[in-house]
């Protein structure tokens, strides 16, 4: 052997590394025929399977929550062995929807190849239990607020009984969330009730009162169906609970705004278990000292449900969506939506240098584990990105989750047995005014596929609103209206825009539109009695502002506008209790202040209207009147 001198050594020295890696080889082979011919050390419960089923299994697995049985015993798990062997190596189990590697997502489900082996062997070598003192400590027993001690508590007013029997229950509970001012929600953590029926949890706020009336219709508390009304997820927030799920901390600096005499709106999918169940779901709010910081969050939906008709027999029905983002913006959690023939979910985006990147993908859906999937970092999205979705469908008789038999045509719609194709994203725009020009994209694409959507008009109206493009809105509103005359909300923003306008007679006809359709709507009433007030029909001002004021008794401005139309018809004691209510309700407006100031000093009581006036002017240095008023107050007090 002849070697090269490039360290000193000689060739004795590469003799003696050759020896070296002979004897090193000789080893390996050696430590492997005898590693072939010793099996593998035996594998326990205690020491080798129950920490992997503690970490990933016993969230649902245990007492008290929604998996039928326990994973915390070795008697327990013995028993269903061979049922956690099979489960687990096909990954049915622990459930988790999205294929691992295409998208990184905070808590991920899934066990590693190693975990799922551990099990298969543990159980193939008999699933001894080893030695307690291996044992991991047991999770901690359900029940209790994970995230500590809410300081909101919002409950049923009296437990719902779920029937015995009969198919899926939704039920939508409607429940006033007790803030007397306007408040903000870090975050929020959902106790179902009796996990054991409740299949999922999904949350919505309704400052409208229109799922209270529905509720009031309903004999049994709240109303049916998975449509939930009026209620929207506020300020761009993915509100829900499912199984397994643990509580999210909230988006750093995203709050969402909470004002009186809101409804929670909670809809929870309920399985009969046999016999009558009590369900008393509790929500706990954690509230933030501050307000929101920096742009806030948008939900944008794709949807493909216009182009849902599936025929009967056909395994392989897709549809998709696209829309290009016409700003910077950050995505944060996605979460898609469909029923029980959804069998292969895609979200992907084409970035503006023509990469791809794929947000979701889902190859075997299942409804009954449909949930929220947050990033663990934000993925960053640039104007001109395409967003697409691809959904199929499988309405065929080998689809073992296919609700009817034999086959059927299914349409899109509410019903559990219609269908829907649907992905929320939410996002963060990088500016603060980038969220408006999102939802008029939106809309506009909306309108492209389904151009005789009444809503999608009226939300594309307010986009152009908020824009400060008023004619374009009212084309918008109008459209909207007369699409659906019904329509309360559209018919209540058109009327503004039309008396912004100077079409105060307009403005009226639209408003009584909006409080026949939607007699309770108190935003209209008191926008109705406004434009009467500028028309000179004070007395039928008067009471549409008392309207208002008995649908929503904490609405300020009412307060104010009715106490002035009362002073200007001399009814001064009257007037000066609502001013007092206006205040009250809202100590930081300047006029309420000044107008309490003026009905005083109408009555002689100039210290007290001094003091307001000067109150008025701490919170508005330059308010004219009530400068005015200050000046003759004091002359008057001399």
């Amino acid at each position: 052997m002849k070697s090269k001198k490039t360290d000193g050594f000689g060739e004795s020295h590469s003799f003696l590394l050759f020896t070296f890696y002979f004897l090193l080889w000789t080893a390996v082979i050696s430590c492997r025929g005898r590693e072939s011919e010793v099996p593998h050390a035996s594998l326990t419960f205690s020491r080798d399977v129950a920490p992997i089923l503690f970490k990933n299994c016993a969230p649902c697995h245990r007492p008290g929550e929604s998996a039928p049985f326990s994973v915390l015993t070795y008697a327990d798990v013995k028993q269903r062995a061979q049922t956690i062997v099979k489960v687990t190596g096909s990954r049915v189990m622990p459930p988790w929807l999205p294929e691992p590697g295409y998208s990184a997502f905070a808590g991920e489900r899934h066990l590693t190849a190693a975990e799922i082996d551990t099990i298969r062997r543990w159980e193939e070598q008999g699933a001894a239990e080893g030695s307690p003192a291996d044992l991991p400590p047991a999770p901690q027993p359900a029940g209790g607020w994970r995230l500590g001690t809410p300081d909101i508590l919002i409950r049923l007013p009296a437990p719902y009984t779920l029937r015995a029997s009969g198919g899926e229950v939704w039920r939508n509970f409607v429940i006033p969330i007790p803030v007397p001012a306007t408040t903000y929600v870090r975050t929020v953590e959902i106790q179902p009730g009796n996990p054991r029926v409740v299949h999922h949890a999904l949350m919505g706020v309704d400052p409208t009162r229109s799922s209270r009336r529905r509720d009031e219709k309903d004999r049994e508390p709240g109303f049916e169906g998975m449509d939930m009304g009026d209620s929207e997820a506020p300020d761009g927030q993915l509100l829900g609970w499912t199984p397994g799920m643990a509580p999210f901390l909230g988006v750093p600096d995203k709050p969402w705004r909470l004002e009186p005499n809101t409804d929670l709106v909670l809809q929870l999918h309920l399985i009969p278990s046999g016999k009558p169940e009590p369900i008393e779901p509790v929500v706990g709010l954690y509230l933030s000292d501050r307000p929101p910081a920096g742009p806030a969050m948008y939900l944008l939906r794709l949807d493909a449900d216009q182009a849902i008709d599936i025929p009967a027999g056909a395994s392989n029905f897709v549809v998709t969506d696209s829309l290009e983002l016409p700003v910077d913006v950050d995505l944060l959690a996605v979460y898609p939506h469909a029923h029980f023939l959804a069998k292969r979910m895609e979200g992907t985006a084409k970035l503006p240098n023509g990469s791809e990147q794929a947000l979701l993908r889902i190859a075997n859906w299942d409804f009954k584990w449909q949930d929220v999937y947050r990033y663990g970092k934000p993925v960053s999205l640039p104007k001109g990105t395409t967003i697409t979705m691809r959904y199929s469908f499988d309405n065929s008789a080998s689809n073992p989750r296919n609700p009817s038999h034999p086959p059927a045509r299914v349409v899109a719609g509410l019903r559990s047995v219609d269908e829907m194709a649907h992905l929320q994203l939410q996002l963060l725009p990088r500016s603060g005014g980038d969220g408006v020009i999102l939802k008029e994209a939106l809309y506009r694409h909306t309108l492209q596929k389904t151009p005789d959507d009444a809503w999608a008009h009226y939300e594309l109206g307010n986009a152009l609103r908020d824009r400060g493009q008023l004619p374009e809105a009212i084309a918008e509103l109008r459209a909207a209206t007369k699409l659906d005359p019904s329509h309360a909300a559209a018919q209540n923003n058109l009327g503004t825009l039309l008396e912004e306008n100077g079409n105060v007679d307009e403005a009226i006809r639209r408003y009584q539109q909006a409080v026949r359709a939607e007699p309770d709507f108190a935003d209209a009433h008191y926008n109705l009695a406004n434009a009467l007030r500028v028309k000179g029909a004070a007395a039928e001002a008067v009471n549409h502002y008392r309207e208002a004021l008995r649908l929503e008794p904490s609405f300020a401005e009412a307060h104010n506008n009715l106490g002035e139309v009362l002073a200007s018809r001399g009814r001064i004691d009257e007037a000066i209790a609502e001013f007092r209510d206006a205040v009250r309700l809202e100590p930081d407006s300047a006029q309420a202040h000044n107008n309490l100031g003026a009905a005083l000093g109408v009555q002689g009581k100039f210290d007290e209207a001094i003091e307001e006036f000067r109150r008025a002017l701490q919170i508005e240095p330059g308010h004219a009147g009530a400068r005015e008023n200050l000046r003759l107050a004091l002359e008057k007090k001399r």
